[in-house]
């Protein structure tokens, strides 16, 4: 008999409540949330090996889902290798500049805020090193060529520390709030990529135990979830989860249109014991600029106060506060998320934008319907419509599915 047994099932009842231990284990493995958008709607270790996997016992797709489900772990300390490929045109530099404004790197920020060195997590290959003991510390490092960035959670005390600029960042969390809804709570890995996946299974999705594979030395069970639907631009998502603890070590998302993968996150080193206490202790070294929570934030306020430049990039909440009656169309994978900018004539693509106009429509195409004109601007994962009157239409699906989707919400 085969070590593991293959079968398509949609475990709805499984996967959209977890058990206590993996909602806990989900916030405890390790840091670093990439996409936004496409996260929410979705190795870096060398392929899975074809030759010499391991001889598991046989198990269903259902139970390596309770697996994850019930996994437990709260220790562990290795190295992780990351890449992201969206396909993402070539702005010259411009998109990094954007970024930094956005995240308050700008005058009076810091390049050691998380929330602005972790965006750098949304493209390439990056290379980290992460230690978790609990809720309460974490660690991870972005190894970079000469420098490195390092984010550590320890108790109340959240710090991070640029070594290039010598810059610190300190901030506070909330120590009676819960895990999810820490401000600090640092971003997430294998399993949490695994577990947003799996909860939104549902009667349009293909989920099977494809065989095993070794991962980080550790002997694993290979988990492949297929959009049933067409019109995803997701193609197949491949979970390695280790047997032994049923945390996921590897997480490799592959567009429809194929090609290398869109996310691929995984060990490449991995250890299940408690890390050193050390290893969380943190005092800025000598000399360092360091930037107080609060200090960032009356530098916000001070800004208000005097304007912002014209053409400055809003923040979260700015755009937030934006959204008009923000909703979902369609179901499972076809799923496209809605909004009214409240922009009437839609982004300026056409001569009309003078350069900028130009520019913006070299990167997307021009679409027509029954909902009027509009651009659309493509990644290799998410796909967004803009519309004269203002609407964006935005999800894992394809143009066409998006001029659908338009024209049925006209």
């Amino acid at each position: 008999m085969a070590p593991y047994e293959s079968d398509d099932t949609t475990t709805a009842g499984t996967t959209r409540e977890p058990g206590a231990g993996g909602r806990r284990a989900a916030r405890y493995i390790v840091p670093v949330t990439v996409m936004g958008v496409a996260a929410a709607t979705i190795g870096l270790v060398p392929a899975i090996a074809d030759s010499g996997d391991p001889d598991l016992p046989k198990i269903t797709a259902a139970q390596l889902i309770e697996k994850i489900a019930e996994s437990d772990t709260e220790q562990l300390s290795g190295t992780v290798k990351i890449t992201t490929d969206l396909g993402l045109p070539d702005l010259g530099g411009l998109e990094s500049s954007l970024a930094s404004g956005a995240m308050g790197r700008g005058e009076g920020g810091s390049s050691a805020d998380p929330s602005a060195k972790l965006t750098e997590l949304a493209s390439g290959t990056h290379t980290l090193r992460v230690a978790v003991d609990g809720p309460d510390r974490q660690k991870v490092s972005l190894l970079e060529n000469a420098a490195e960035y390092s984010l550590i959670h320890n108790g109340k005390d959240v710090w991070g520390y640029d070594s290039e600029s010598h810059e610190v960042y300190h901030g506070t969390v909330d120590e009676s709030a819960e895990d999810e809804d820490r401000e600090h709570q640092p971003p997430a890995m294998p399993k949490d990529f695994a577990e947003e996946v799996l909860k939104s299974v549902d009667d349009t999705t293909s989920v099977t135990v494809d065989g095993t594979a070794q991962v980080a030395g550790r002997d694993a069970y290979k988990l492949v979830v297929k959009p049933k639907q067409s019109g995803s631009t997701v193609g197949v998502i491949s979970i390695a989860v280790d047997h032994r603890t049923g945390t996921p070590l590897k997480f490799t998302l592959t567009p429809a249109s194929g090609g290398a993968a869109v996310v691929d996150v995984g060990f490449t080193k991995v250890s299940f014991d408690r890390p050193a206490a050390s290893t969380f202790d943190f005092t800025p070294p000598k000399g360092a600029k360091v930037t107080e929570e609060g200090a960032l934030e009356e530098g916000e306020k001070g800004r208000e106060l005097t304007g912002k430049p014209q053409g400055a990039p809003k923040s979260e909440e700015d755009l937030a506060e934006g959204l008009d009656g923000l909703k979902m169309l369609g179901e499972g994978w076809n799923s496209v998320a809605t909004f009214d900018t409240g922009a009437e004539g839609g982004l300026p693509t056409g001569s009309e934008g003078g350069d900028l106009g130009g520019f913006l429509g070299s990167l997307g195409d021009q679409v027509k319907g029954e909902f009027g004109t509009g651009t659309v601007f493509s990644t290799r994962l998410v796909n967004a419509l803009f519309t004269e009157d203002g609407k964006v239409y935005a999800g894992a699906v394809t143009k066409d599915a998006l001029v659908k989707a338009a024209n049925e919400a006209k």
